[in-house]
Parts: structure tokens; C-alpha cells; sequence
């Protein structure tokens, strides 16, 4: 199955959102925007441009942007808001509590430039932590979707999902490798190939990279099995057990801190449910800095050699 995972090209992730965002506005009328004076950075022209009623420039006031929101939903509709992860998160993160989680709004939080990948703009903006922050709060979706053809189907499926969401996306280009017919299922893992030594647990751009490292492995007869964790809550927990009850180790994947991630919530699923040697590979306790997407993943120990060497060291522990 790893060689027929090829990519067709790069796009962004936060391409697929606004194309996603733009087709469920045809199909949806319920379905409004906001943004706070990016909206160039999430791309959301196209259904600016179709729904201009449906659409709210806020400006830089993203507190104000979650509270018309969960107004919005009150009144029944569907707001998708947009901004950067780190304005979409940390800055709004008591607004998103009380009048979004706490009374469980149908409000679509829909995050851009997470991530080391946003790159020359810095520690500042490369927010890390959000995956935690989101999934904590009860109720509460999280996803990270892979590429541009996960990201447009992610985007569809929330608006037909009702509840709070945090979708999380990406600034860079990016290889797309999903089928662009693929059918987006939330909580619902995506496996990439069946594996025989190890399952590799990747989310968001780290999927492409384990998959990278699997053909590697693959080249020194190590067997990977890669399951694309697109939703981090609610997490298809019997996927993830089912898959490690065959390989007896594992090793996680994301762009994003080590303490609060993917990587903790398969951690605590196994300590209570099949307790297996786990190595993860994730930002260790660090800001970021300003730099070059790859050159970021490299320095940061996300990159594909990362993936290889965390794969043998699951495997040794076995």
C-alpha cells in the first residue's frame, strides 16, 4: 500500500479550508464566516465574493469574533470564524470557554499557520500548544487534517456536525496525497498502509512525513503500519488499540508540543486499556523561531529521520 501513496503536487492546507468553506456555502445557507482582518491569510475570498451578506469582517478583535459567533449559532446558524491558530486559541481561549464550550455552541473554530511550518514569522505565531488547549475543553472537536483534499472535506463535514469544532490547518504548500473523493469521517482514523513491527500514529503535515519514513523503513524490511489521526478528540480508540494489539509498539507523530498532543492522548488510551512501548516525536517543551518550514521540522526533531530513528527505538523496546 506505501507505494501507491504518491503526491499529486502541493497546495496548501488553508487552500483546502477556503475551498471547502466556499462548497458548503452552496450547500448549506446557514453556514456564515467570520474573520479578523485575515482573510487573504485563510482564503476566504471565493465565498466572500458568492455570500457577501454571510460574511463578517470583524477586524483585530478576535474576543469580540467568538462572541458574535456563539450569538450566531444561538440564532441557528453555522459560524465558521477565521484567524491564525494562535489568535484562534490562546488569545480567545476565555471566550471559547463561556460562551462557546461551556454551553456547547455550534460555533466552527477554524485555525491557519499552526505550527512550526508557518515559518519566517516566528515563535510568536508558531503556536504548539492549541491541540492541548482545544481538547480539554469538554465537548469540544479537535482535528488536524493532513492535506489540502482532507482539509476541503474536514471543512464540509464539521458544518454537518453539530457542536463546537477546532479545525486546525497550515500555511505552507504541502504535498496532497488523499483522494479527492475521499469521504471525511470525524473520529474515524484514516489508515494509509497495514504493518506488520510498528503503527505509526501521525496527525496533520506529519502524516506525509510518516509516510516518507515508512517507505524508508520499508527499504530495511521494517513493516509500518500508517494510520492518518486526523480527529484528536474524539479518538477512534478502537482503531488505535486494534492496530496495536498487532504490533506491540508504537511511535506518534505531530507538529506540535509533546506534553498535550496526539502523542498524550494514545499515551493515556494505553496506559489504561494495553500498556506498549510508546516514542513520540513532537516539539519537546520549546518555542519555536523564525525560519524555513523544513529547516524548522529538522531542527525541532519532526522531520523524516526523526520518524526512522523513533521507529527503531519503539521496536527495540519491544
Amino acid at each position: 500500500m506505501l507505494e501507491n501513496i504518491v503526491s499529486t503536487g502541493k497546495k496548501s492546507t488553508r487552500d483546502g479550508f477556503g475551498a471547502g468553506l466556499h462548497a458548503i456555502g452552496q450547500q448549506n445557507d446557514q453556514v456564515v464566516a467570520l474573520c479578523a482582518d485575515l482573510v487573504g491569510s485563510l482564503k476566504m475570498q471565493a465565498f466572500i465574493k458568492e455570500f457577501p451578506e454571510r460574511f463578517f469582517q470583524v477586524g483585530i478583535a478576535e474576543a469580540n469574533m467568538m462572541g458574535i459567533a456563539a450569538g450566531l449559532a444561538t440564532a441557528g446558524k453555522i459560524p465558521f470564524t477565521g484567524t491564525f491558530a494562535n489568535f484562534s486559541t490562546g488569545r480567545v481561549y476565555d471566550q471559547i470557554r463561556q460562551s462557546i464550550a461551556y454551553s456547547h455552541k455550534n460555533v466552527k473554530i477554524c485555525a491557519s499557520h499552526a505550527g512550526l511550518t508557518l515559518g519566517e514569522d516566528g515563535a510568536t505565531h508558531q503556536i504548539l500548544e492549541d491541540v492541548g488547549m482545544m481538547k480539554m475543553l469538554p465537548g469540544m472537536t479537535v482535528i488536524n487534517p493532513c492535506d489540502y483534499n482532507q482539509t476541503k472535506a474536514a471543512t464540509m463535514a464539521i458544518a454537518e456536525h453539530y457542536g463546537p469544532v477546532y479545525l486546525r490547518f497550515g500555511r505552507p504548500g504541502w504535498p496532497v496525497f488523499t483522494p479527492e473523493d475521499y469521504k471525511f469521517e470525524i473520529g474515524k482514523a484514516y489508515q494509509l498502509s497495514e504493518g506488520s513491527d510498528v503503527s505509526i500514529f501521525a496527525t496533520g503535515h506529519l502524516v506525509w512525513i510518516a509516510v516518507e519514513a515508512a517507505k524508508e523503513l520499508a527499504a530495511e524490511g521494517i513493516s509500518c503500519e500508517v494510520i492518518n489521526i486526523h480527529t484528536i478528540k474524539p479518538l477512534d480508540e478502537e482503531a488505535v488499540l486494534d492496530s496495536v494489539s498487532k504490533t506491540k509498539c508504537v511511535v506518534t507523530a505531530e507538529e506540535h508540543q509533546m506534553h498535550g498532543g496526539l502523542g498524550d492522548s494514545i499515551a493515556q488510551l494505553l496506559a489504561r486499556k494495553l500498556p506498549t512501548p510508546i516514542e513520540m516525536v513532537a516539539v519537546n517543551d520549546s518555542f519555536g523561531e523564525s525560519g524555513k518550514p523544513m529547516q524548522l521540522l529538522d531542527k525541532y526533531g519532526l522531520g523524516t529521520s526523526n520518524v526512522v530513528a523513533a521507529v527503531k527505538a519503539a521496536i527495540e523496546r519491544k
